[in-house]
């Protein structure tokens, strides 16, 4: 790919068109997970509760026009709340890591021309969650996880 066709090194999050914007996403859906913030250090954790409008295989929300409608609390990531949401956006996210200045990773399907490197990269949440229709509320915290969080050195080389 030519240095011309990376859009996203040379537009801004904000000077970007919607459908720029959207193929901004890597695919990963780990923003779909339920975070909770620890009372002590008030640092965001995730868990591996996914909302109940996750496609678990497809790593894409089953109903991703009405998704902020059908759950309130849905992080709906725009070029006017950018800035705000990427604070609750996972460390792999392409949107925050862009709004960072860095690069996006090799697996993002924008640098590898596959969707599916994000899922060989181990970098999506496909078959590595539980729904929140299947668990009890009170019960949350115990399915807390790292793996959102985590990115290795080489996974930002572009």
């Amino acid at each position: 790919m030519s240095k011309k066709a990376k859009f996203w090194e040379h537009k801004t999050l904000f000077e970007m068109s919607p459908s720029e914007w959207e193929s901004i996403c890597d695919g990963c859906a780990k923003c779909c997970l339920t975070q909770l913030q620890d009372d002590e250090t008030e640092k965001l954790v995730f868990t591996d509760v996914a909302c109940d409008l996750l496609d678990d295989e497809g790593c894409r929300c089953t109903d991703y026009s009405n998704r902020s409608k059908r759950v309130p609390s849905c992080m709906t990531m725009n070029a006017s709340n950018v800035e705000e949401a990427a604070a609750f956006a996972p460390p792999t996210c392409s949107y925050r890591l862009l709004l960072e200045g860095k690069p996006l990773p090799s697996w993002h399907h924008l640098n590898s021309g596959s969707n599916q490197t994000v899922h060989q990269h181990g970098q999506s949440v496909r078959h590595r969650v539980r729904f929140q229709r299947d668990i009890q509320e009170d019960d949350i915290q115990d399915y807390i996880v790292e793996w959102p969080a985590l990115i290795s050195i080489h996974e930002t080389e572009s």
